[in-house]
């Protein structure tokens, strides 16, 4: 759901990237409160896995591909305001180092791919939480409905961005019904990709889930050699205790990264070659007929490969390990600048205590 430049006219992109432009504002400030000193490297980190899997095109209809947005799984991982921030990073760098969506049209995307995903995806995900039962499959489940809603919801702010400053004549009616058809396609792989994640990560470090902060596991007791539930007129306090963590923070971030440098370096090679949702709509309804060449068209890492690099296989595969390179450094210098300038809690209270 890159969207190039020459879709949308002048004006129209002005006023996106002036919505884009205060939404990450407001995200800068609000990811205040959502980072810390555990958290923050888990945000560089996940925009890196964005940047990953968004390589990984898996077919959906006949000649359509789809990708991940990653919306909902980083509001769910890091918070909606990180979650904006994340895919932000991964849009701009996709943008100025890929020649991967148009850099006039990055206020488009930021506001249709970062902004809309994860304002539905994470209202919708605390919705579900708060009607499912407290515990990991309730995390799992309304992560996998997140998703899926997310992606349609990008789609029909794509078309309504376009029906006011579309540059081509096409009828509107058409490119909703194509763009939002098969983008509720995708977003059933978009619903699995997040739920599997969210899941894995639960399953090791649940106190670094956004989404699962306040989880909870039953406590038990051993009699006679065999476990039971603590007896119900226990307090509630006495009754339940914090999920425990079953790995530290440094092996969850290294494996995050080796799996992220895995997917772009290696199995990116075997992504669907289909044009993307965006890309299928764009071509069977004439709303490219003035698409612009990328103002990035000669960057050495441009269309994902690394200039002057014959072999497909090596260029791909160095293209994508330099992205996930760039884009956990970038997201890592941002993320752990917004968390130092939390300022400590110097209050009556807070001091007398220490």
């Amino acid at each position: 759901m890159h969207v190039p430049d020459g879709f949308i006219n002048a004006p129209t992109s002005a006023v996106t990237g002036v919505v884009a432009a205060g939404a990450i504002a407001v995200s800068l400030r609000g990811a205040r409160r959502e980072l810390d000193e555990r958290t923050a490297p888990l945000a560089g980190l996940v925009a890196a896995f964005i940047f990953a899997v968004q390589m990984l095109n898996f077919p959906v209809a006949a000649g359509t591909s789809g990708h991940l947005l990653g919306g909902a799984l980083a509001a769910i991982l890091v918070g909606p305001y990180t979650g904006v921030l994340c895919v932000s990073v991964v849009l701009l760098m996709q943008g100025i180092l890929f020649a991967d969506g148009g850099l006039t049209a990055l206020g488009v995307n930021i506001t249709d791919m970062a902004i809309v995903t994860t304002v539905v995806s994470y209202a919708v995900f605390r919705g579900l939480v708060k009607l499912l039962p407290r515990g990991r499959r309730s995390v799992t489940v309304a992560s996998f409905a997140a998703a899926l809603l997310s992606v349609p919801a990008a789609a029909v702010a794509f078309t309504l961005i376009y029906a006011v400053g579309g540059t081509t004549d096409v009828s509107i009616g058409k490119v909703a019904t194509a763009m939002i058809g098969v983008h509720v396609l995708i977003g059933i792989g978009e619903a699995a990709i997040t739920a599997l994640t969210v899941g894995a990560v639960i399953a090791v470090r649940p106190d670094l889930v956004h989404g699962a902060r306040g989880l909870e596991q039953r406590l038990k007791l051993r009699v006679d050699g065999v476990l039971v539930d603590v007896p119900a007129g226990a307090s509630e306090g006495a009754r339940t205790a914090p999920v425990a963590a079953r790995t530290s923070r440094r092996a969850l971030w290294i494996t995050g990264l080796v799996t992220s440098l895995v997917l772009a370096g290696f199995v990116s090679f075997y992504a669907s070659s289909n044009p993307d949702g965006l890309e299928k709509v764009a071509r069977d309804k004439g709303i490219d007929s003035k698409a612009e060449e990328h103002a990035s068209a000669d960057s050495p890492l441009a269309d994902y490969g690394v200039k002057d690099v014959e072999n497909a296989r090596l260029s791909g595969g160095l293209a994508g390990v330099i992205g996930v390179g760039v884009t956990v450094v970038a997201g890592s210098a941002v993320f752990w600048a917004v968390r130092r300038r939390r300022t400590p809690d110097v209050s009556p209270t807070s001091t007398s205590a220490a």
